[in-house]
C-alpha cells in the first residue's frame, strides 16, 4: 500500500538467508533484543512506582509528580521523531548499543538530583536516548528474521519490554520502600549498564541493512505516504489512545491502593506490577496466534476485553481491582503486539520510519494522557477517572475496528 514517494528506502531486505527459528543466529537475536527491552523499560518507567514518594519529597501533586514519567515518554516521542529521519543512516547495532549505555549513565546521574525540575529535564533526555533502541528494534527484527518466525521474535521483544517494566517497577518500589528511591535508581542504572555491554557483545550485526546518507526530502515524502495509508493512520492514533489509558492505570492505581478503604503498604502495592506477567502472556499469545490468524482480524477481539477489565476496577474490593487489572493488562499487551505487527507488515519499505512513527504516537499518548488523567483523578475521584479511561478505550476501539476491516488490509 505504500505510495510511489516511499520507494526510496535506505534498507535492503532480501527474503532469503534470514534468521530462522532454531538457528544460532535467531537465538542470539531474540535473546539480545529481549534484553534490550528489559533495559529500556526498566529505565523508562523507573519513577512510576514511586510517584507517591516524589509527591512527599518534592511537595508536588499526583498529576505534577507524573511528569517524572511523562518527561521520559515525551523524550522518547521527540527522539523517535528525530530518528525517523536519521535511523537509516546509522548501523542498527551501533545505534541501539550507544542508546542503552548512554541512558544507563543518565539513570545513574539521577541519583544525585535534588530539584524536581532538573529531574524532569534529565528524564526527558534519557527518554530521547532510549528511543534509539525503540526506533529500530522492530525494523531490525523485520529485516533479519524470516517471516515464519517474525511473530515469535516480535512477541519476545515485547515480552522483554513487559518483563523489564514489571521487574523494574517491583524492584524500584521495594528498594525505595526499604531504603530510598535514589538507591533504587542506582540499582536500575547499574543493571542497565551491564545489560548494554552484554547486548553490544552478543547481538549479531545486520546482514540485510545498508546504512546510507539520509535524504530529508525523501523521508518527508515517505512519512507523508504512510499518513495516506488508512490502516497506518488508524493504528497510530489507536496506539496513542490505548497507551495513554494503560499508563494512566499504572500511574495512579498505587494512589488508589494506598488510600482508604485499602490503605495498603508499599510492599503489597508493589505486587500490582506482577500483573505484567499476565501482559507477557498476552504478548506471547498474540504473537503466536498471529502467525495463523491475520493480525488485523485478531486485534478486534481484545478491545472489549480491555473495557471489561476497566469496569472490574470500579469494584471497591481488592479482588475486583486485581482481576480487572489482570484482564486489562493481558488484553492491552495483546493489542499492542498485534498493532506492532500490523505496522511492520504494512510498511513494505521504510520500516524504521513506519515503526518510529508508531512509537511516536504511542509515547505521545503516554505523556499527555498519562498526566492529564491525573487531573481528573485528583479533581473528581476514581469512578470518573475510570469513566474517562473507558472513553479512551472506546475511541481506540473504533479506530481499531476500522483498521481491521478486510477491505483495508493488505
Amino acid at each position: 500500500m505504500n505510495g510511489s514517494s516511499a520507494k526510496a528506502s535506505t534498507t535492503v531486505t532480501p527474503t532469503i538467508n534470514k534468521a530462522a527459528r532454531g538457528s544460532v543466529r535467531f537465538r542470539r537475536i531474540k535473546n539480545s533484543i529481549f534484553l534490550s527491552g528489559l533495559s529500556v523499560f526498566a529505565q523508562l518507567y523507573l519513577f512510576q512506582p514511586v510517584l507517591p514518594l516524589l509527591c512527599k519529597e518534592f511537595g508536588v501533586t499526583p498529576a505534577h509528580s507524573s511528569w517524572a514519567v511523562s518527561a521520559s515518554t515525551m523524550g522518547m516521542a521527540a527522539g523517535l521523531f528525530i530518528f525517523s529521519f536519521k535511523a537509516d543512516a546509522i548501523p542498527r547495532k551501533h545505534l541501539m548499543g550507544f542508546a542503552m549505555l548512554a541512558s544507563a549513565v543518565l539513570t545513574l546521574l539521577s541519583v544525585f538530583i535534588h530539584q524536581f525540575e532538573l529531574l524532569i529535564a534529565v528524564n526527558f533526555v534519557k527518554g530521547a536516548l532510549l528511543s534509539g533502541v525503540t526506533a529500530v528494534a522492530l525494523a531490525y527484527l523485520s529485516e533479519e528474521v524470516d517471516g515464519a518466525s517474525l511473530g515469535l521474535a516480535i512477541s519476545l521483544y515485547l515480552s522483554g519490554n513487559a518483563i523489564g517494566g514489571m521487574a523494574g517497577r517491583i524492584v524500584v518500589m521495594l528498594i525505595a520502600g526499604w531504603a530510598d528511591w535514589r538507591w533504587a535508581a542506582a540499582f536500575i542504572g547499574t543493571s542497565s549498564l551491564i545489560l548494554g555491554l552484554f547486548f553490544i557483545k552478543r547481538l549479531p550485526a545486520s546482514k540485510h541493512f545498508v546504512a546510507l546518507p539520509v535524504n530529508v526530502g525523501q523521508k518527508w515524502q515517505q512519512m507523508s505516504s504512510f499518513f495516506r495509508q488508512p490502516v497506518m493512520v488508524l493504528i497510530y492514533f489507536a496506539a496513542s489512545l490505548l497507551m495513554g489509558c494503560f499508563v494512566s492505570v499504572y500511574n495512579y492505581t498505587g494512589f488508589r491502593l494506598e488510600s482508604p478503604p485499602f490503605s495498603l503498604p508499599h510492599y503489597v502495592i508493589a505486587g500490582i506490577f506482577l500483573m505484567y506477567t499476565i501482559g507477557v502472556l498476552g504478548t506471547m499469545f498474540a504473537g503466536r496466534v498471529s502467525d495463523r490468524i491475520p493480525p488485523a482480524k485478531l486485534i478486534r477481539a481484545f478491545i472489549p476485553v480491555m473495557a471489561a477489565g476497566l469496569l472490574l476496577m470500579l469494584i471497591p474490593q481488592l479482588p475486583g481491582i486485581a482481576a480487572g487489572l489482570g484482564i486489562f493488562t493481558f488484553s492491552f499487551f495483546a493489542t499492542h503486539t498485534l498493532a506492532s505487527r500490523l505496522i511492520s507488515q504494512e510498511a513494505r519499505e521504510g520500516k524504521s520510519t513506519a515503526t518510529s512513527l508508531y512509537w511516536l504516537f504511542y509515547y505521545a499518548g503516554s505523556s499527555f494522557i498519562g498526566t492529564g488523567t491525573g487531573v481528573i483523578l485528583t479533581g473528581w475521584g476514581w469512578p470518573l477517572f475510570i469513566a474517562a479511561l473507558l472513553g479512551l478505550v472506546l475511541a481506540g476501539g473504533i479506530l481499531v475496528f476500522r483498521a481491521g476491516k478486510p477491505s483495508r488490509v493488505v
